[in-house]
Order: structure tokens, then sequence, then C-alpha cells
């Protein structure tokens, strides 16, 4: 793929950091022409992702997220990797309200929010070795002038 259709941004596992990989990414998908619901989507499930990093992957320890976002034709894919514990049982974190991290009161409604606004959602981890999810968008045209849609 040209380097003109990917970005990398590399950010610490801080929780003010994921602000600034949703809107990067949102800006980066804003070359396809969106809907605003569509960025909206996006940069929501980009949120959901980074903040699944910070507090899972590394549960309070520091690292470094890395947010990967390609455009081919008018499919968005968006990687969130973290290197950190990685997740144990991946279907059993699909599952809506699970968490890992009950202490925190988290909804456990992070990857159901990813796979209910993405077209496609792929979760690769290892233990000890980090987890990519992988998020994926296709955004079709906006209706041409004068056409109804």
């Amino acid at each position: 793929m040209e380097a003109a259709n990917q970005m990398r941004l590399i950010i610490p596992s801080l929780s003010e950091n994921e602000a600034l990989a949703r809107v990067t990414v949102g800006a980066f998908a804003a070359r396809l022409n969106p809907t605003l619901e569509q960025v909206s989507d996006i940069k929501t499930a980009v949120s959901e992702a980074v903040t699944n990093a910070i507090i899972h992957g590394y549960e309070g320890s520091e690292g470094n997220i890395t947010v990967y976002a390609a455009v081919e034709g008018r499919r968005l894919t968006v990687e969130v990797i973290d290197y950190g514990k990685g997740i144990a049982d991946i279907a059993e974190a699909r599952q809506p309200f699970y968490t890992s991290r009950p202490d925190l009161e988290r909804s456990g409604m992070g990857f159901t929010v990813m796979e209910t606004l993405m077209d496609k959602v792929t979760i690769l981890s290892q233990k000890d070795q980090g987890t990519c999810v992988r998020m994926e968008k296709e955004i079709l045209p906006p209706p041409s002038a004068g056409q109804e849609g």
C-alpha cells in the first residue's frame, strides 16, 4: 500500500492519549468523505480499542500503543496494537458485559461497541506479547448531486 494511504501513531499508554488517537484517525478517515455519523462511529471504536489497551493490556504499567490506519479503495482499516499482557480467552472477552477489571467498574461493552460500529473486528492476542484489534469499515461515497438517496 502506498505510504500516502496509511498512517501510524505511537503513543504512551496514558488515558489522555485516547483523545489524540481518536481525533487523528478521524482526521485520516476524512479523505473518504464520510458522513458525520461514520466519523463518530470510527472515533468511538478507536476510543474503545485504545482504552482497552490502556486498562486491560497494561493494567497500570506503562507501554506503547501503536495506532495504524490505512485506506484501500473505500475501505478504512484501523489497528490498535498493545504489547501488554494479552487476552487469555478472546471469545470470553468478546461477550457483552464481560470485564477482567470489575474493580474499575468497567461496563464490559468495549468489543460489543466496536463490533456494532465497524463492519468487521478481528482480535489477535498472545499471552505476555500483546493484542492487535483490527477494525474495518467501508465508507460508501455520498450520493451524487441531484440524486435522491
